[in-house]
C-alpha cells in the first residue's frame, strides 16, 4: 500500500547497540521457549491430569477417571482442572501484564524486573519437584505462577526490541531471536523426549510419571541458566523521565501511568486496529499449534510417535522459516511478508483437510509447512507492532500486545469445538478456522501502515 505521508515527528537517529547486547538479548529467547515446548505444549497437560486423577481416588495408568477434585471446595471433574487452570491464568494475565508493561516503561532497572519475572516463574517450574503422589493443588498454583511470570517476563522482554535498533533493523533483530527460541526449545524438548522414551516402562505409570515431571524441572533449570546471559549484556536503557530520576512508588506509579495510557490510547486508533488485526490471525495460529496433536490422534488415527516427530520437526524448521521470511522482510517489507504468511496458513489449513488418514508421511510434511511460516509469522508481528509503539510507552503496548497473543486464545477453540458439535466432523472444525487467517489477512491489509506509524510519533523503515 503505498503513501506519501511526510513525517511530521521527532527524527532521533537509530538507538546505538552493541552486537553483545543483541546477541543476549537473543538467549533470552533462547532460555524461556524451553518452558514453552516442554512444559506447555508436551508434558505439563498430562502430568497435572494425571495428579488430580490420582487425589480424585483413581488408579494410577487407568483409562478413564470419573472422580472429581475439590479446589477451594469447587467441585471439578479432574480432566476438567488443568483447561480451567488454562483459562484462570489467561484470566488473571489480562490484569497483570499491563501493570508489569507501566513498571517496566518507568523503571531506571529494567534488567532488575527481566530478571525478577523470568527467576520467579524458572523457580515455580522448578518447584514442580515437589508435585508428587496427589499435590494436584500445589502442582496448580506453581503453574499459575509460572504462567503468568513467563508473559510478564515476555513483555519485558519485548520491550528492549525498539531501544536496540532503527527501523530498518527490527525486523531482523525480531526474527533471529524467534528463531534462536525454537532451536533452544526444540533442543530441550528433543532431550527430553528421548529420555521418556528410552526409560520409561509399559508396565510402571509410576516412572512416565517421574519422568514427565522431571522433563518439566529441566525447562525451569534451563530457564533460569540461560536468563543470566542476557542479565549480563544487555545495558538499561531507562526511559526518559526514569532517566531524570523521578521519585515515587515505581507501582503505583506504575497504575497511574497505566490509566494515563487507557485514555490516551484512542489518540492512536490505527495502532489499535493493528492489534485488533493480530489477535484475530494469532488466534488462528496459536489454535493450530493448540489442536494439531489433537486432529492427528483423533481425526486422522496417527501414531503417538508420528505426532512427537512432527513436534520436533516444526520447532527445528520454524528456526529457519524465522530467518527465511525475516530476510524476505528485508526485501520486501514486514508488512506485505506477513500478508504472504497469511495466505500460506490459509493454504496450510485447506491441505489439512485434506490430509488422508493413517498416512504418517504427508501430516509430516504439513508439519514442516507449518514450521517454515510459523516462526516469521510471529516474528516479523512482534517487530512490526515496534514501530506502532509511542516512544517511553514500549513495555505497556507490550503488555497489551502480550494480552492479544494470550488472552484471547480461547476463540479459536471455542469455533472448532462449535463446529464440531453441529457436525462431529473435525476436519470441518479445522476448515472453520479459516475465518481467522481470512477476516486477519483484510483487517491488516486495511491497516495503512506507514501512517500508522508516524502518527505514532515513529520513522517508518524503507520498506514496508
Amino acid at each position: 500500500m503505498a503513501e506519501t505521508v511526510t513525517p511530521t515527528v521527532h527524527d532521533t537517529p537509530p538507538p546505538a547497540s552493541t552486537r553483545r547486547e543483541r546477541r543476549g538479548w537473543y538467549i533470552y529467547d533462547w532460555a524461556n521457549s524451553a518452558f514453552q515446548t516442554t512444559v506447555i505444549t508436551v508434558f505439563l497437560g498430562p502430568f497435572i491430569t494425571t495428579v488430580a486423577e490420582l487425589a480424585a481416588g483413581c488408579e494410577l495408568g487407568a483409562d478413564t477417571c470419573d472422580g472429581y477434585v475439590h479446589p477451594l471446595g469447587i467441585r471439578v471433574a479432574a480432566g476438567s482442572y488443568y483447561p480451567y487452570l488454562i483459562s484462570l491464568s489467561v484470566f488473571l494475565t489480562v490484569f497483570v501484564l499491563p501493570v508489569i508493561g507501566a513498571i517496566a516503561d518507568r523503571s531506571a532497572h529494567k534488567k532488575r524486573l527481566l530478571g525478577g519475572t523470568a527467576f520467579t516463574g524458572a523457580g515455580a517450574t522448578i518447584a514442580m519437584a515437589f508435585v508428587t503422589g496427589d499435590r494436584y493443588l500445589l502442582g496448580g498454583a506453581l503453574f499459575l505462577i509460572a504462567n503468568i511470570s513467563f508473559g510478564a517476563a515476555i513483555v519485558v522482554y519485548n520491550s528492549f526490541l525498539p531501544q536496540l535498533g532503527g527501523p530498518d533493523e527490527r525486523d531482523g533483530i525480531s526474527s533471529r531471536g524467534w528463531a534462536l527460541g525454537y532451536l533452544g526449545g526444540g533442543l530441550l524438548l528433543a532431550f527430553n523426549l528421548v529420555a521418556v522414551t528410552r526409560f520409561s516402562e509399559d508396565d510402571n505409570p509410576q516412572r512416565t510419571l517421574d519422568l514427565a515431571r522431571w522433563s518439566i524441572v529441566s525447562a525451569g533449570v534451563w530457564w533460569a541458566v540461560f536468563t543470566l546471559v542476557p542479565l549480563r549484556w544487555l545495558r538499561e536503557r531507562p526511559s526518559a523521565e526514569a532517566a531524570l530520576g523521578q521519585r515515587g512508588n515505581v507501582l503505583l506509579d506504575g497504575f497511574r501511568q497505566l490509566g494515563r495510557t487507557l485514555r490516551e490510547i484512542k489518540a492512536y486508533p490505527l495502532t489499535l486496529f493493528f492489534l485488533l488485526a493480530f489477535l484475530v490471525y494469532n488466534d488462528g495460529i496459536q489454535t493450530v499449534i493448540t489442536l494439531a496433536s489433537q486432529y492427528g490422534t483423533e481425526e486422522l488415527r496417527l501414531e503417538q510417535s508420528t505426532l512427537i516427530v512432527t513436534i520436533l520437526l516444526v520447532q527445528f524448521l520454524a528456526f529457519g522459516g524465522a530467518l527465511s521470511l525475516g530476510a524476505l522482510a528485508r526485501r520486501i517489507g514486514a508488512w506485505k511478508t506477513v500478508l504472504l504468511s497469511l495466505v500460506l496458513w490459509t493454504g496450510v489449513i485447506i491441505a489439512a483437510f485434506r490430509l488422508p488418514a493413517e498416512a504418517p508421511v504427508p501430516f509430516m510434511v504439513l508439519g514442516a509447512a507449518i514450521g517454515l511460516v510459523l516462526g516469521g509469522s510471529q516474528a516479523l508481528s512482534r517487530s512490526l507492532f515496534s514501530q506502532l509503539i509511542p516512544a517511553g510507552k514500549e513495555g505497556e503496548y507490550y503488555g497489551f500486545y502480550e494480552i492479544s497473543d494470550k488472552g484471547t486464545s480461547w476463540l479459536g477453540p471455542l469455533a472448532f469445538g462449535l463446529v464440531f458439535q453441529l457436525t462431529a466432523s473435525y476436519r470441518v472444525g479445522l476448515v472453520s478456522l479459516l475465518i481467522f487467517f481470512v477476516v486477519g489477512f483484510l483487517l491488516l491489509a486495511a491497516v495503512p501502515i506507514r501512517r500508522a506509524i508516524v502518527a505514532a510519533g515513529n520513522t517508518p523503515p524503507r520498506v514496508l
